[in-house]
């Protein structure tokens, strides 16, 4: 009897070990949904979660001050630190190529030139909300200045000199479709137009290198310095044409804004508000958001085009 009065408490302890037991399973598992944690079947393999994109990191622009100097007595009183580097900056940011600078009366000089050409150009550096657009060019008519992204991130801007009064630049969103190293324009025979892209097709409308003298002088094209012409006649992508359809559209491109047409060139006030012309995030967002629908639709397709034709190799 003693031996069976024992076993019967042993017995019970066991059982309430057990209660407790899966007791104590049963709120750890009410902490962690089953749904939360997929359990990976044989022939049916848990597919790996997605990572979170991160977030652009913040990167802001050195601060600059500038003036508004004669050319050539800034350029005589300077002449020791006149470098190609110092030319080139100087013609960004007063919106002309390298032979039209010795052209102008005043020019606008900063304080510093050790920064890079795009921290001293108004395009913010990178653009979060941007992040999900593969590749995308913007030219901006006030500041007369393009920028390229990829990925949110600034990869190329520059300076254009966009249609003139009464030849503006068509404004909205466009792509780029067919592209040459080399093209007579179809508005003059003697008008060579190198690194060309075209984004209005019927309107004969694209960017390219030709001369900039420094404000909107173009039959409604986009000009550009050569260099610049050259990458993104490189980077960006052309359409795809099938049986004289479009079925696949190009980079997209937002030119937005108006020129102040008869008024002071806006970069001049550069000289009493080193931010006059400053592009902040959000106002380059309020230009893209009405258009992101049909950006990301265009994407979407021209990725499943480049998939399909990889695959049929």
């Amino acid at each position: 009897m003693t031996y069976i009065l024992i076993n019967t408490k042993l017995k019970i302890f066991i059982n309430l070990f057990i209660v407790l037991f899966l007791f104590s399973c049963s709120r750890n598992t009410d902490a962690v949904p089953v749904e939360k944690m997929p359990t990976q079947q044989p022939g049916n393999p848990v597919e790996p979660v997605e990572p979170v994109e991160p977030a652009v990191e913040e990167i802001k622009k050195p601060e600059y001050s500038y003036t508004l100097e004669g050319r050539k007595s800034w350029f005589a009183a300077n002449d020791s630190m006149i470098t190609d580097n110092v030319k080139e900056l100087l013609a960004a940011l007063n919106r002309v190529d390298l032979s039209h600078l010795r052209n102008l009366d005043s020019i606008v000089v900063p304080n510093d030139f050790g920064g890079n050409r795009e921290t001293y150009l108004p395009f913010p550096i990178n653009v979060e909300e941007l992040v999900p657009i593969n590749r995308i060019i913007f030219f901006s008519y006030p500041t007369q200045i393009f920028a390229a992204y990829e990925n949110g991130i600034l990869k190329a801007t520059g300076p254009t000199n966009m249609g003139r009064k009464n030849k503006k630049t068509p404004t909205g969103l466009f792509f780029t479709n067919w592209k040459a190293v080399e093209s007579i324009s179809t508005v003059d025979d003697e008008w060579i137009l190198k690194w060309n892209f075209n984004i209005a097709n019927f309107d004969g409308v694209g960017f390219h290198q030709y001369a900039l003298p420094g404000y909107p002088v173009s039959h409604s094209c986009l000009r550009l310095q050569e260099n610049d012409a050259k990458f993104l006649y490189n980077w960006a992508s052309q359409w795809v044409v099938k049986n004289d359809k479009v079925v696949v559209k190009g980079t997209p491109v937002i030119v937005y804004g108006e020129y102040p047409f008869g008024k002071q060139k806006p970069w001049w006030g550069l000289a009493s508000n080193p931010k006059a012309l400053e592009i902040g995030k959000e106002e380059l967002m309020d230009v893209t958001r009405p258009f992101m629908e049909e950006i990301m639709k265009e994407q979407e397709i021209r990725v499943q085009h480049s998939s399909d034709t990889t695959g049929s190799k």
